[in-house]
Formats: structure tokens, C-alpha cells, sequence
């Protein structure tokens, strides 16, 4: 896989977010949230990888290729800013779902002239062998690339490169949290259900076994053969 192909395979992980959250019922409120948690994760890394490794390279290779970088860079922002936002906003908000197809338009827009414009320029200013040592490149990037959008943050070297590794530090302590509150709440969620279900138990064994009748005061038993 060469760099070209490994930022088209992003792309197309971040399409089927897109087409899920479309798709998604208008009360699908969970599931909507969790989907953005997915695209927020996705697009913070891509474009953290682009701006740490691809965009820097495509400038230093092909000069006429910088004002479609300083494009690129500035849609960035853009959609970095609006993933901040959806980061902290409640998804039965007023303006959740106004917002996240605010996203889906601004990142499909800016894929579009990356695959359609950009992407076949610099395939053809750098050799096959150079994209290839490139896509390692953006590999070991991802690994170590913020979790979340920061759009305060530097987006061009050295500043990106020291600011994101300070920035993945501080994503990976609160993925971590998230991650704990999420056990946390489905643990409390799984006990509440199997509590609910002895409770329930409970109540059928205490009820009066037989038919059910209640003799009349004073009248024979009746006996059922």
C-alpha cells in the first residue's frame, strides 16, 4: 500500500460513518453518539497524519502543489473546530444534527478535490517507491497522532509535531477515562437488569399456589379429584 491508497482507505472508513449516521432513525440518539465518537476519533488522526507527514512532503516535493495544501489545511480547520464542538454536545441538542451534516458536507467536500485533484498531482511528483516509504511513514504517524481535534494547535512543522505529541498524551488520558465510565455504566446497567430479574423472580415464587380461589367463611372445602 502506498501513502495515496492508505489516505483513500481513511476516507472510505469515514464515508461508512457517514452513511450509518444518515441512515440511523431520528431516535437513535445512542447510536448517533456513538458514531460521531467514531468520526471524531477518525478525522483527528487523518488530519493529524496529513499535517505531520503528507502535506509537509507534498510541499517540499512540488512547489505548485502549495496553495492546494494551504487549502487543504485551512478545511482542516474548519472541520477540526466543528469536531470540538460535537465532542461536548449532548446528542438530543437542537443543533446536534444540523451540525454533524455541517461536518459531513465540509469533509466530503474536502475529499472529493483530495482524490479528484490533489491525490493524481502528487502521484505523479514523487516515484512508487517514495509514496510506498511515505505510507510507512503516515503508519507509524497514526500510532502515536492526537485522538482528538485540537484546532488551537499548530498544523504545519516543527510546531504540529511537538504540539500533537503533547496532544495524543493528554487524548489518551481521556480516551482512557471515557473508556473506564463507559465499563462503569454498562456494569451498572447489567446489574440493575439481573437485579430486576431476581426481584421479579421473587415476587412469582411468594404467589398462592393452586387455583387460586378463596373458600367462602363457614362453607365445606371443596376437594378438586
Amino acid at each position: 500500500m502506498d501513502a495515496i491508497a492508505l489516505l483513500k482507505a481513511d476516507h472510505k472508513t469515514v464515508e461508512a460513518l457517514f452513511r450509518r449516521f444518515e441512515l440511523a432513525g431520528r431516535n437513535a440518539k445512542k447510536l448517533k453518539r456513538s458514531l460521531v465518537n467514531r468520526m471524531v476519533r477518525e478525522l483527528a488522526i487523518h488530519a493529524a497524519i496529513e499535517e505531520q507527514v503528507f502535506y509537509p512532503a507534498v510541499r517540499a516535493k512540488a512547489e505548485k502543489l502549495v496553495d492546494p495544501i494551504l487549502e487543504a489545511l485551512e478545511e482542516h480547520h474548519v472541520v477540526k473546530w466543528l469536531l470540538n464542538e460535537l465532542e461536548g454536545l449532548a446528542p438530543d441538542a437542537e443543533r446536534f444534527e444540523a451540525k454533524v451534516k455541517v461536518l459531513i458536507e465540509n469533509v466530503r467536500t474536502h475529499v472529493a478535490e483530495e482524490e479528484k485533484e490533489l491525490f493524481p498531482q502528487v502521484r505523479k511528483a514523487f516515484t512508487p517507491a517514495e509514496l510506498r516509504e511515505m505510507a510507512e511513514m503516515l503508519t507509524l504517524a497514526k500510532r502515536t497522532a492526537p485522538t482528538r481535534p485540537h484546532p488551537r494547535a499548530p498544523d504545519t512543522p516543527p510546531s504540529n509535531l511537538v504540539a500533537g505529541a503533547v496532544s495524543a498524551v493528554l487524548d489518551m488520558g481521556k480516551d482512557a477515562v471515557q473508556s473506564a465510565r463507559h465499563k462503569v455504566e454498562g456494569f451498572t446497567s447489567r446489574r440493575a437488569k439481573s437485579s430486576g430479574k431476581r426481584r421479579g423472580g421473587k415476587r412469582a415464587a411468594q404467589r398462592p399456589q393452586g387455583n387460586g380461589m378463596t373458600p367462602t367463611p363457614g362453607a365445606e372445602p371443596h376437594y378438586v379429584m
